[in-house]
């Protein structure tokens, strides 16, 4: 490859025969003249080439040019060291040519180089641009562009490219709670539409005063980069229960939509059980690689403590009453906090979901959330597949398969149907002031 671009763009040392063999012999000069050979016109452009004191470099030149194959022959014309210009001279000069032997070829290969490396790039580049998957390679999703929420694509020979931007925004929509409701895996079925980014993890910007503190721009660059057109999620499910969050949420964006998904409360007190037993059994003394505090140690005693209970024990009390304070029951109790959401936001601005629904046969309530949002139905059964290992179903888009993490879906422990029942019917006269608050009946059981 070497020796024929160099043919291209011959680099030629074309020397008298005298001079030659005086190379041979070892001799040596003060100086030695050069010429650039304009093969256009066909004339030579002299120049001085100096610091040469021996022909030895240039002897190891014509030796490593000859490799390459470059053409070496006699030439009638030489400059004397006297002038910079044609003349008769003596013998013992020499003209060092370096030149365009075949400037046409070397015309059309450096054409070609230079449209290849122009596409080339402008092809990267669109790829770059367009491709979202790069941007969400932690999730492997591939992202549609839709053609009326993206700007249109570049034109080639445009008098001015324009590309899409994509920038961070506020969230416009928020996950609000419960928890232990299907939070995650709601969001993770609305990041299957190309019109919708989601917040990585749980910012927890409403609800802790000292995030809240740092400010909008802080909460915003904790949002991903989306397109013009493109909704951003972002979900903390403790929002739904504290008390400051409805004004702080009205404060940042008043037209807000918010996603409220809920379960039957029986069962989400039962699987917050499993959670904190899980996370007490396998609690550390450090935080953030820091020593807890002494509440924070208080607290995880205490909730070691309640790990080693039953939940019948934790939610009966020894009268046989229900255990109200017990947090599990506490957050079962929607109503309680959903007042506080309907003096901040107007009905309509708030989706109820159903979680057990969700879980069973997750399309209908998907499409109820797309309109809500006002978003085209793009999330389909083509997207879903039930897998019998873990009980629930997994999320497929054109690329890739995903299942949640192994906590989800984990196995809860054997309550007894006395308890149950018993909750039951401690939960309905709750369940129905919940019922008018949000003009729904979610037809949760009454036993």
């Amino acid at each position: 490859m070497t020796a024929r671009f160099l043919s291209l763009l011959a680099l030629e040392i074309r020397c008298c025969h005298s001079f030659l063999s005086r190379i041979e012999r070892g001799a040596s000069f003060n100086y030695v003249r050069a010429v650039t050979w304009n093969s256009w016109t066909r004339r030579p452009i002299f120049e001085p080439i100096f610091g040469i004191g021996s022909l030895k470099t240039l002897r190891k030149l014509a030796e490593r040019f000859g490799k390459l194959g470059v053409d070496f022959r006699g030439l009638s014309t030489w400059m004397p060291r006297s002038a910079m210009r044609p003349a008769e001279g003596d013998t013992s000069d020499c003209i060092l040519v370096v030149g365009i032997s075949r400037p046409k070829m070397a015309a059309a290969f450096l054409t070609v180089v230079l449209l290849s490396l122009f596409l080339t790039f402008h092809i990267l580049y669109d790829s770059a641009v367009y491709s979202l998957h790069a941007a969400s390679a932690v999730e492997g999703r591939a992202v549609e562009l839709v053609s009326q929420a993206r700007a249109t694509p570049p034109l080639l020979f445009s008098s001015k490219v324009h590309f899409p931007r994509t920038s961070r925004h506020l969230p416009q929509a928020i996950i609000i709670g419960v928890r232990k409701c299907g939070t995650r895996a709601l969001l993770e079925m609305l990041f299957l539409h190309p019109q919708i980014q989601k917040a990585a993890g749980e910012v927890h910007f409403f609800d802790r005063d000292d995030n809240y503190g740092k400010g909008l721009e802080w909460y915003r660059r904790k949002m991903p980069y989306s397109f013009r057109g493109q909704i951003t999620i972002e979900k903390s499910p403790s929002y739904f229960v504290t008390p400051e969050v409805p004004e702080r949420i009205r404060a940042m964006n008043a037209s807000v939509k918010l996603l409220l998904i809920v379960r039957e409360p029986v069962t989400r007190a039962i699987s917050d059980y499993t959670q904190l037993r899980t996370h007490a059994a396998t609690a550390s003394t450090m935080t953030n690689g820091t020593p807890r505090t002494v509440q924070q140690q208080q607290q995880q005693q205490q909730q070691q403590q309640q790990a080693a209970r039953s939940f019948e024990e934790l939610v009966i009390r020894a009268d046989g009453s229900v255990n109200e304070s017990y947090r599990p029951v506490a957050i079962s109790l929607y109503h309680t906090y959903m007042h506080r959401w309907l003096e901040v936001f107007s009905r309509d601005q708030i989706l109820i979901v159903n979680g057990d629904q969700l879980i069973e046969d997750p399309v209908p309530q998907l499409r109820r959330i797309e309109n809500f949002l006002g978003l085209e139905p793009r999330i389909g059964r083509h997207n879903f597949y039930f897998n019998h290992t873990k009980g629930f179903y997994c999320l497929r888009n054109e690329t890739s398969e995903k299942c949640l993490k192994e906590s989800k879906g984990r196995r809860h422990p054997r309550v007894s149907p006395v308890v149950v029942t018993k909750l039951r019917r401690f939960f309905n006269e709750h369940n129905q002031r919940f019922y008018e608050l949000v003009g729904e009946d979610l037809g949760w059981p009454e036993e």
